[in-house]
């Protein structure tokens, strides 16, 4: 695909996904933008990935949904429901890869950049930026997954007061509230994301996986479920390269080399 809304690139097994809408400084999520998301997710699933970063270019991590654009269209429902579908899609490939994705926010991330946000295994925020649900201030209830994120990260109170209010956050509340895992200086925010990438990339890929499963559905399920999760987990990873090679390295007090197989 050529893309319009971002670029992508893949080397020494980490892709990057950079939001780029060229002249448009909020980088704003229309249905380009979502359809591209989905592709890229599709990429990140190569064997070869074994992290991902999440950025942006500009002043703005992702202002949020086209307006414009959702105001043009001739069927609206149908119009969102095609854009939904398509980057939800995208962030639920994404959310169930092994790699981890690390989202390096170097703006404001408001409406559906802040969705995109809330979907990221690591963030890391530049100083400058700020955090808002946005939707409902202009009428519109929240996609892109922050209903399912963002009251697990925050709790239920806070996660209805910024949906309700609209309240905007700065990166070290953000950081306090738990939306954010680390704050940096604006001009360190990509190297701190490629610097947590390499870590990653250079670790067990199938356990973070079956991490991130497993974690997924702490909320949701009973303990003796979870704990059946946990088990079927674990001896999975007996079938991998990286488990029993991590196990060897460990009784023969060697550091391990993770393959991500």
């Amino acid at each position: 695909m050529d893309y319009q809304t971002l670029r992508f690139e893949i080397a020494e097994g980490i892709a990057t996904i950079t939001l780029d809408q060229k002249d448009n400084p909020a980088n704003t999520l229309d249905a380009r933008m979502a359809e591209e998301v989905f592709e890229v997710s599709l990429r990140c699933g190569a064997p070869e990935v074994r992290a991902v970063i999440l950025t942006a270019v500009g002043k703005m991590f992702c202002g949020g949904g086209d307006l414009a654009e959702m105001h043009a269209a001739p069927d609206k429902p149908a119009h969102l429901t095609r854009m939904a579908t398509l980057l939800h899609a995208g962030l639920s490939r994404l959310a169930h890869i092994d790699a981890p994705v690390i989202v390096a926010v170097n703006g404001t991330a408001g409406g559906g950049g802040f969705s995109m946000v809330l979907s990221g295994d690591y963030v890391i925020a530049s100083e400058k930026a700020k955090f808002v649900s946005a939707y409902t201030a202009s009428g519109l209830t929240p996609d892109g997954s922050s209903t399912y994120y963002l009251a697990k990260h925050i709790g239920l109170l806070r996660a209805k007061e910024m949906m309700l209010f609209n309240r905007v956050l700065t990166a070290d509340e953000a950081h306090e509230w738990g939306l954010v895992n680390k704050v940096v200086p604006a001009d360190a925010v990509l190297a701190e994301a490629q610097a947590v990438a390499r870590q990653l990339a250079a670790g067990p890929t199938k356990a973070f996986g079956g991490v991130k499963r497993l974690l997924d559905t702490a909320f949701s399920d009973g303990l003796e479920t979870q704990l059946d999760r946990e088990t079927r987990s674990i001896a999975d990873m007996m079938q991998t390269h990286d488990g029993p090679a991590g196990i060897a390295a460990f009784l023969a007090k060697q550091k391990p080399v993770f393959e991500g197989k």
